[in-house]
């Protein structure tokens, strides 16, 4: 029987040219995720069994020397301050935020201290991290995050993002080097990236992946990296890692959405370009604005149209009428203050195109 939950809930349709966003439930998930989660839900199964034999299957999948499925990326960041904090020691496991936990700073540079939905500092403390900021929020060297470090620093955190403040920040593998030198574990936060390979390949300890933004799987994650610091992940299983537990449905989905991701031909620059073109040049026939396409600010291979409006375009007013209309429509607004907005078509059809054409030009 077909469930009517949507019209039983009274949802309206949404259009999400904002991406893989969080706020609008990720990514659409394709039937073979979907069939996925059914035969992972329709079952019993020993959870330690499927937790073990799902990653390694991961480790072989990808080559990778370990992996873990969590149940989010940010559950990842919280596990893996913890895990390079207590490194697997279980008085600290089941106690994270023990007065006698000296060694548990974590450095940072200030430009990556970002609000995703929620400041990146709150799963960060969750881990039982003191947050040491190196540099500054418009620049920060390698020198000023070796200054941060102390007897005290139980790991480094790099962010890898198009949050994060792009101009001035040290390379990533200066940032591992740095880390190697004094023999501090190295985390990754590359929540919304799709290279599962690159990083853990430059030596990085962890590597942590949404599953349902660029994998385009359901509510999940899974942080790649050494043996080493997987077997500290591991164990907070026992602690913080047991509030925020992966269920069998999701791990079925991820492992199934990583393997068509990694099997299928990405969509080229090309063929975004081909997609965009009619688009913008239906926005560039109004007077107020003029569109053109620019690349994913974080260097990923995506396109999006970037509209300007002139001055005289109240943008709020914009904004929040395509978000209120018959057919809700996100876009994604970080620069809304410069009178300019983002179109990302990865989850948007032809026909939502042109809603969202007809939807600008009824409110500007």
């Amino acid at each position: 029987m077909t469930s009517n939950l949507k019209e039983r809930l009274k949802l309206d349709r949404v259009i999400n040219a904002s991406g893989k966003m969080t706020i609008l439930g990720g990514s659409r998930l394709e039937r073979g995720v979907l069939d996925a989660m059914n035969e992972g839900a329709s079952q019993f199964y020993v959870m330690s069994d499927l937790m073990e034999q799902s990653n390694q299957y991961l480790q072989d999948l990808l080559k990778v020397e370990a992996a873990w499925l969590i149940s989010s990326a940010s559950s990842g960041i919280a596990q893996s301050v913890a895990a390079a904090i207590n490194q697997g020691n279980y008085k600290y496991v089941m106690n994270p935020y023990d007065e006698t936990l000296v060694r548990n700073k974590v450095v940072i540079a200030k430009g990556h201290i970002v609000d995703y939905g929620t400041s990146i500092e709150v799963p960060i403390r969750m881990g039982g991290a003191k947050i040491v900021e190196a540099g500054y929020a418009n620049g920060c060297t390698v020198a000023q995050m070796e200054s941060a470090i102390d007897s005290e620093t139980a790991a480094i955190i790099y962010v890898k993002s198009h949050h994060a403040v792009q101009k001035s920040m040290p390379k990533m593998e200066d940032v591992i080097a740095l880390a190697k030198k004094y023999e501090l574990p190295i985390i990754i936060d590359a929540a919304a990236e799709g290279d599962l390979n690159t990083y853990a390949d430059m030596g990085a300890d962890a590597v942590i992946y949404s599953g349902t933004k660029a994998l385009e799987g359901p509510t999940s994650g899974v942080v790649i990296g050494s043996t080493t610091f997987i077997s500290w992940l591991k164990a907070q299983g026992q602690g913080i890692g047991r509030v925020m537990k992966i269920g069998k449905e999701n791990i079925f989905g991820l492992l199934e959405a990583i393997t068509e991701y990694v099997n299928q031909s990405a969509v080229t620059l090309e063929q975004q370009e081909a997609r965009l073109k009619p688009f913008n040049e239906a926005i560039n026939e109004l007077a107020v604005c003029h569109a053109k396409t620019v690349q994913d600010g974080a260097g990923r291979p995506i396109l999006r149209s970037q509209i300007q409006f002139d001055e005289s375009v109240d943008m709020d007013k914009l904004s929040q009428g395509m978000k209120a209309a018959p057919i809700r429509i996100y876009t994604r607004d970080y620069r809304i203050n410069e009178n300019i907005i983002e179109i990302d078509i990865r989850d948007v059809s032809e026909e939502e195109l042109d809603i969202i054409t007809n939807q600008i030009k009824e409110n500007i």
